[in-house]
């Protein structure tokens, strides 16, 4: 990869890391779903910094911001819009929902109906929303970014195994060191932060870099790990569900965008051993497991994998 384009991954991580104090682990993260042009979901209890790392990476990549706030209530024309009669010209006009910008935070996804989760299925995965027989595209980049409140939060729903497949990364924030949140409070006496965190990478610029993602070698050895590891998960004998192939093109993606987000066109196995908790995790079902401590044991599940697949030299 390019010199010019290390040094703006660099510049787009230390920008959102002086409002996201202390967070670099969950700021990488986001970046290389970003590049890998896949999504975010984000598993923790409110008012630890999900809103504002959403809008800290609208805001750096100059992009088109919505917020949602799901409901019990919302309806998928809520997400997607819908079309309004118009008298005077004898037509229906079609009025845009949130869902046509750049960077969507979906605040708290699981608060709302499995039918109007839904609704972002094919936004999600093709770029586009049909819409009473019409085909919308989004311009790209198109960037999900979603948070749920853990399961043992009163009125939750859970997000189907569909859903959960569109997103490439799932993780939490965590509350931040003492000293980090010191300084928070400091940061925060004369306004929100955020408001004013500057542009430091174009959407051209960034359509470029996941260009160059695509890119990133990837040596026959590394494809053949990948697949060993794909195939464990279907075999284990603790797991009732498997990497889908889907999931195996999405894990791809992801270690692509690792090496890339190292300064590397290249993969390499620990690439592939860092992506795993946070691309599989969430897309492979434990026997006889509930939803409440599902993600945990998957993790230590694939932890075991991970330890006895043999690594490429």
């Amino acid at each position: 990869m390019s010199a010019q384009s290390r040094a703006l991954i660099s510049a787009l991580e230390q920008n959102i890391g002086q409002v996201l104090l202390g967070k670099q682990e969950p700021v990488r993260l986001a970046i290389i779903a970003l590049l890998a042009e896949g999504h975010v979901l984000i598993e923790d209890a409110p008012g630890v910094g999900k809103t504002v790392l959403a809008k800290a990476l609208a805001r750096s990549l100059d992009c088109p911001f919505r917020r949602m706030q799901f409901t019990p209530d919302l309806l998928p024309s809520d997400i997607l819009g819908s079309s309004v009669y118009l008298p005077n010209k004898g037509e229906f006009e079609f009025r845009p929902g949130p869902i046509f910008t750049s960077v969507l935070l979906a605040d708290e996804i699981n608060r709302t109906t499995p039918r109007t989760q839904s609704a972002l299925l094919e936004a999600m995965s093709e770029g586009q929303v049909s819409i009473d027989g019409q085909t919308y595209k989004l311009p790209p980049p198109f960037f999900v970014m979603a948070t749920q409140n853990p399961y043992e939060y009163e009125g939750t729903y859970p997000l189907p195994e569909n859903q959960l497949d569109r997103f490439t990364i799932c993780m939490e924030v965590g509350y931040p060191g003492r000293e980090a949140e010191k300084r928070a409070l400091t940061l925060h006496r004369s306004g929100e932060p955020v408001d004013t965190l500057p542009t430091v990478v174009s959407v051209q610029q960034l359509r470029e870099i996941q260009l160059e993602t695509r890119q990133v070698k990837v040596e026959e050895s590394i494809n053949d790990y990948l697949l060993d590891l794909i195939e464990a998960t279907r075999k284990h004998e603790q797991l009732s569900l498997g990497l889908s192939t889907r999931g195996a093109l999405t894990l791809y993606r992801a270690v692509q965008a690792q090496a890339v987000v190292e300064g590397r066109d290249f993969v390499i196995p620990d690439d592939v051993k860092r992506m795993v908790p946070y691309v599989v995790a969430h897309r492979v079902l434990c026997r006889g497991a509930v939803r409440l401590g599902q993600r945990a044991r998957a993790k230590a599940i694939l932890d075991d994998i991970l330890q006895k697949t043999p690594v490429p030299r």
